[in-house]
């Protein structure tokens, strides 16, 4: 005579291989439906939102570290055919910054990850006070090395960018230079007498005239001529203003 608990643990077995069997049915066959539901595959995303920043600081000096943070993995997105990475609007390229990223097709959406950039490259800071209106040299200006993420827009790295410039306002040592901290070096000073080069096809006339304005190289002057002509020109140095046709 079977004792009834042996049978009762067999039919109890029987049930669970039963419904495990149901169980993997069923997801083969929701695996092989075509007309199921595909998912996005959040790690793609990431690994598009670093390709992308990769990408946009190829061209930023020093070294550049990208971290980008993962996918909320409770999102649910359709499977999208060729995820694109942006930057969105006010978003900096390094230090805390977010990746947007978003589907066209075949179901729109967009999400947005965040990421770290981290640029340590040189850049020069004032070696010694300068003046308002002081011509930088090269002896005005030392290299540190740091993370340009932590540093305000703008910083100078390359002494050619300075070197013989003139300081727009005064600037303690140990301070980054900016671009927006110096100039160029003011050419033409109004009521000095200048030579206007006016360049063309095969030509090239100069003549004399007398500065109306002042400015810095490179920037647009006006001087009237000894004929009463007033004219307008790019300053360079030396005096001159130069009229391209």
């Amino acid at each position: 005579m079977k004792h009834p608990l042996c049978a009762l643990r067999r039919t109890v077995a029987a049930l669970a291989l039963l419904a495990c069997g149901l169980f993997l049915t069923g997801a083969t066959s929701a695996q092989n439906d075509p007309n199921a539901p595909q998912r996005q595959n959040l790690q793609l995303l990431q690994q598009t939102a670093e390709q992308f920043l990769k990408n946009q600081t190829s061209g930023l000096p020093g070294s550049v570290t990208i971290d980008v943070d993962p996918v909320d993995p409770r999102l649910t997105l359709a499977a999208c055919l060729e995820p694109q990475a942006f930057m969105p609007n006010g978003a900096r390229l390094w230090g805390k910054t977010t990746v947007g990223v978003k589907c066209v097709a075949p179901s729109p959406w967009t999400i947005y990850v965040r990421a770290s950039v981290q640029v340590i490259s040189d850049y020069l800071v004032a070696a010694v006070p300068l003046a308002q209106g002081q011509t930088i040299s090269a002896t005005d200006v030392t290299r540190v090395r740091g993370d340009m993420a932590s540093l305000p827009n703008g910083v100078i790295t390359d002494e050619s960018q300075a070197v013989g410039r003139v300081a727009a306002m005064s600037v303690r040592a140990g301070t980054p230079l900016r671009m927006d901290s110096i100039r160029n070096q003011r050419v033409v000073q109004q009521g000095q007498p200048v030579r206007v080069v006016s360049n063309g096809p095969g030509f090239q006339i100069s003549t004399e005239a007398r500065a109306l304005t002042n400015a810095n190289e490179g920037q647009m002057a006006q001087a009237r001529t000894a004929a009463g002509q007033v004219v307008s020109g790019i300053a360079k140095a030396g005096g001159i203003l130069e009229i391209n046709y």
